[in-house]
């Protein structure tokens, strides 16, 4: 990677000063953002075949956002945000609570772009209901309004954020889709957090997977219905998205099989999961073409909503975005839109109102025991849910593989 060494050395000097100064102020920082365009970005997107004429057209009156989040300003060592520290952890039922209107709208899109999704579904075998799903999920099928500069945003991201080196890699990209995707400036509209169009593609992402599926020459994910949906298609197959399989079905557990048996690492044939008396919540038998392949439990809240048993499809929704919430969301909105079905057949039962805080401290006592909880992140990962899970076995309890709040005071 080529840069400017006088002006990471410009840069560097100052920095500093406005750190001995104490003064991050807007023009201070725009001054700074000014110069390391000029005598960083530049000369690498120079490297990189950008023109000049793309990088003053993507540029010109851009300054950096200092409203975004994640960013290290001059003179402080961390971001502001102290979010993981105060955020409620919330209930998974409080993720469907727009499912029903995204289900609707499906509905209707599925008819008026029939054809379009038929041959979708022929070149890259992702059926529509998912494809209808992320759609209204991710760009309220192209009406949600996107608000930001998209070089505001990346270029903003790419000098202050804590990820710095992957944002300089989307803003370049954003440079190439400029200069050699003929891809207007005022076309790129992003989300606070640079995602763009009605996929919601980051840069580099738009580069790999965007397609002109209409045929005029140019992967429009902004306008275009077919290049939208298209594109989607081609992420999820891209990323080993298996044709002619189901995303999952919701099952019922037994309670004699344990909870702690949830993730990906854990695969059974669904045929042996049938065998430990696992059926679908609907009544109807596992498909036959399921049988013999693999599947995974997946319970995002525990004992305390609805089981499921997945299969690589569900993981391959999470590539797009990795919440389990996310994947079952779009494979469950999806069902509903294609085959009528209605909602969860089991409840999600209340749960306690936790703090990410104390959820993050419970995880590292677990840690400390030797459980693999994915990390302290104040979220109740399959890792942290199967952890609790074993304590909970090892202490003689009947697993929930759920945190709540006398569990958390007494592991903590």
């Amino acid at each position: 990677m080529q840069r400017a060494a006088n002006g990471i050395v410009t840069l560097a000097v100052a920095l500093a000063a406005l750190c001995l100064a104490g003064l991050p102020a807007r023009a201070d920082v725009n001054a700074l953002f000014q110069d390391w365009l000029a005598r960083d970005l530049w000369p690498e997107a120079r490297a990189r075949g950008i023109s000049e004429a793309s990088f003053r057209a993507a540029f010109s009156g851009v300054q950096p956002n200092l409203k975004l989040p994640d960013l290290v300003l001059p003179g402080e060592k961390a971001p502001r945000s102290t979010e993981q520290h105060q955020a409620e952890f919330r209930a998974p039922s409080a993720y469907f609570a727009h499912v029903d209107s995204i289900v609707s709208g499906g509905r209707s899109r599925a008819k008026a772009h029939a054809s379009t999704l038929a041959a979708i579904e022929k070149r890259f075998g992702v059926p529509p209901g998912v494809l209808l799903a992320i759609w209204g999920r991710e760009s309220g099928f192209g009406s949600a309004k996107i608000p930001y500069n998209a070089f505001e945003v990346l270029g903003t991201k790419a000098f202050l954020a804590t990820r710095k080196d992957m944002f300089r890699q989307e803003v370049l990209a954003a440079l190439e889709m400029v200069d050699k995707r003929r891809i207007g400036p005022q076309m790129l509209r992003s989300s606070w957090a640079g995602a763009l169009g009605q996929p919601q593609f980051m840069p580099t992402s738009y580069l790999k997977y965007a397609v002109d599926f209409d045929g005029d020459g140019r992967a429009d994910i902004w306008n275009s219905v077919p290049d939208a949906l298209a594109s989607i298609a081609n992420y999820l197959a891209s990323h080993g998205w298996v044709q002619g399989r189901d995303w999952g079905f919701e099952v019922v557990l037994p309670n004699e099989v344990s909870c702690a048996l949830e993730g990906p690492d854990q695969g059974r044939r669904i045929a042996d999961w049938a065998e430990l008396s696992i059926t679908r919540a609907n009544g109807k038998p596992f498909p036959s073409h399921e049988l013999r392949e693999e599947g995974y439990l997946m319970m995002p809240a525990g004992r305390h909503g609805p089981a499921f048993i997945v299969t690589p499809n569900f993981y391959r929704l999470k590539d797009y975005n990795e919440s389990d919430l996310y994947a079952l969301f779009v494979g469950h909105a999806g069902d509903r839109i294609i085959y009528g079905s209605g909602g969860f057949m089991q409840p999600w039962r209340k749960v306690d109102t936790m703090r990410r805080s104390d959820i993050a401290a419970m995880q590292r006592v677990l840690e400390g025991q030797g459980y693999d909880v994915g990390g302290a992140d104040g979220l109740a990962g399959f890792k942290t849910r199967r952890s609790i899970g074993r304590w909970q076995e090892k202490a003689g309890r009947a697993p929930t593989c759920f945190p709540d709040g006398d569990l958390i005071r007494e592991i903590r």
